[in-house]
C-alpha cells in the first residue's frame, strides 16, 4: 500500500510538471501554447540606453527592466532574414529572424535555368551573395570575373566586375553553392579579394564554409511553416528577357502563389510583394484571396519620384490595398530635430492604403551622420544610435504603418512588444 501511494504521488507530481516541462522544451522557455520565447540579444537594450532622455526612453527602459518574455509580432518583418550578421536568404538567416521575433519573414523569389523558384534578392547577384566565383560553376557566369586594373601610380582605372545569374544554373547547381555576406571589392585583383568587401558594421562570423545554406522557395515555405512565421515572398524582376524558355511573367507570378497553395499556406498568411504594378494587379484579378494583401513596393530613389495623392488613390481604385515605400518616403524632420510624418505618409493614409516600410538597421552606425538614402529626408534629426527607436515610434504611432522590414528584427520586435503593436 505504501509503495502504491508513492507511485501514485509520483505520477501526480509528474503530471503537474508536464506544462512546465513543455515550457522548457529544447532548452527554450515556451508560453502556454508551446511557442518559443523570443530571444532578442543585447542590441535592443543597447539602443534603448543610447537614446536621448525623454518619455519614450523611459517607457522602453521600464519595459526592458520588467518584461521577462517577448512574443513574435507581425509588426516585425525579417528583411531577407537577418542580414545584418547572417548571409541573406539562407536557412541560417531565416532561423535567426524567427528567433528574434519576426512574425513575417521574406523570401525574394527568382528562378533557375530549369524554372524552379529560389530565394535570392536578385536573379543576377550570385557573384556577390554566394561563393560561385570560387567554384567550377563560375564558368557559367554571364560575365566572368575581371580583375581590377590600376595605373602605374596605383590609381584604380577599371573596377573588378562579374555577373552570375540563377537563370544560368539548374536548381541542383544552385543548391550546391553557399551564401556569403552580400559584398564585393571593386579593387579586387583576385577572386578572393573581389569576394570580400563586407562593410565593417557587419560580420563574416556566420558566413563560414559549412553554413550559408541556400533554399528553393518550396524549402523556404516548409521552413517558415516549421518556424511558425508568416510569409512575404517578393517576385523579383527577371534579369533575362521574358518569356524565358516559354516562361511568361504571368506564369512566374502564378507559380509563386501556387507553391504557397500547394504547401497548404492560407492566403491570410502571405503578403505577396512586387515592384511591378502589373504583378500586383495580376494577383488582384486572378488570385483575389492573395491579392487582397499583396504589397506594391515603391522604388523611388528621391522624394521627387514618389507618387502624388491622385496616383495613390488610383492604386487603391485598381485594387491595391498595401503600399511599401522606403523609409525616407514616410519621414521628414523639422529644425528642432523632431522626426515627423511626410506628405507622402499622409497622402497614402488619405488614399485608404495600409503602409509597410523598408529597411531598418541597414545603414550601419547612425551617430556619425551621412546615413545614406534611407535617411535622406530626416538625417538631420538622427544623431545617435538610439534614434532608430524614435524612427520606429513615429512610424508606428504617428503614421500607423502595419509592419517594418529590418535587417535585425530583434529591434522591431522589442519595440512592438513594449508598445503594444500586434
Amino acid at each position: 500500500m505504501h509503495r502504491r501511494f508513492i507511485r501514485l504521488a509520483s505520477l501526480v507530481l509528474m503530471a503537474a510538471c508536464l506544462p512546465a516541462l513543455a515550457h522548457e522544451l529544447d532548452g527554450e522557455r515556451r508560453d502556454e501554447r508551446g511557442i518559443a520565447s523570443v530571444q532578442l540579444g543585447p542590441r535592443p537594450f543597447f539602443l534603448t540606453n543610447e537614446m536621448a532622455d525623454g518619455p519614450l526612453k523611459q517607457k522602453l527602459q521600464h519595459c526592458a527592466a520588467h518584461r521577462e518574455h517577448y512574443r513574435p509580432t507581425l509588426f516585425s518583418i525579417g528583411h531577407r532574414g537577418a542580414p545584418l550578421q547572417f548571409p541573406e536568404h539562407t536557412r541560417e538567416s531565416y532561423e535567426a529572424a524567427a528567433r528574434m521575433g519576426a512574425g513575417i519573414v521574406e523570401c525574394d523569389v527568382t528562378f533557375t535555368k530549369d524554372r524552379q523558384l529560389v530565394c535570392r534578392h536578385a536573379q543576377n547577384d550570385l557573384h556577390t551573395t554566394t561563393n560561385i566565383l570560387a567554384t567550377p560553376l563560375a564558368a557559367k557566369c554571364v560575365k566572368p570575373f575581371t580583375p581590377a586594373v590600376f595605373d602605374a601610380a596605383g590609381t584604380l582605372v577599371a573596377p573588378a566586375t562579374a555577373e552570375c545569374r540563377t537563370s544560368e544554373l539548374t536548381l541542383a547547381e544552385f543548391k550546391s553553392l553557399r551564401g556569403k555576406m552580400d559584398a564585393s571589392n571593386p579593387r579586387g585583383r583576385t577572386v578572393a579579394e573581389y569576394m570580400g568587401g563586407t562593410p565593417t558594421f557587419r560580420t563574416e562570423l556566420y558566413a563560414g564554409p559549412t553554413s550559408g545554406t541556400l533554399l528553393s522557395l518550396k524549402e523556404a515555405i516548409a521552413l517558415f511553416k516549421q518556424l511558425g512565421v508568416k510569409m512575404t515572398p517578393e517576385l523579383k524582376s527577371p534579369a533575362v528577357p521574358m518569356p524565358f524558355d516559354g516562361f511568361t511573367q504571368a506564369a512566374y507570378a502564378q507559380k509563386m502563389i501556387d507553391e504557397h497553395k500547394a504547401a497548404g499556406v492560407p492566403a491570410r498568411d502571405v503578403w505577396a510583394q512586387s515592384f511591378n504594378l502589373d504583378d500586383i494587379l495580376y494577383w488582384v484579378k486572378n488570385e483575389p484571396a492573395f491579392g487582397r494583401q499583396a504589397v506594391y513596393l515603391d522604388d523611388a530613389n528621391t522624394p521627387a519620384d514618389l507618387p502624388t495623392l491622385e496616383q495613390l488613390r488610383a492604386y487603391r481604385a485598381q485594387g491595391v490595398r498595401i503600399v511599401a515605400p522606403p523609409l525616407f518616403a514616410l519621414l521628414t524632420a523639422d529644425t528642432s530635430g523632431n522626426i515627423l510624418p511626410s506628405a507622402y505618409a499622409r497622402n497614402a493614409r488619405a488614399a485608404g492604403l495600409d503602409i509597410i516600410t523598408w529597411s531598418l538597421e541597414r545603414s550601419g552606425v547612425l551617430a556619425d551622420g551621412n546615413n545614406g538614402s534611407y535617411y535622406q529626408t530626416f538625417d538631420s534629426a538622427v544623431t545617435r544610435e538610439g534614434d532608430v527607436l524614435r524612427v520606429l515610434d513615429v512610424l508606428a504611432q504617428d503614421i500607423g504603418v502595419i509592419g517594418v522590414f529590418s535587417d535585425w528584427p530583434a529591434t522591431v520586435s522589442f519595440y512592438a512588444n513594449c508598445t503594444g503593436q500586434r
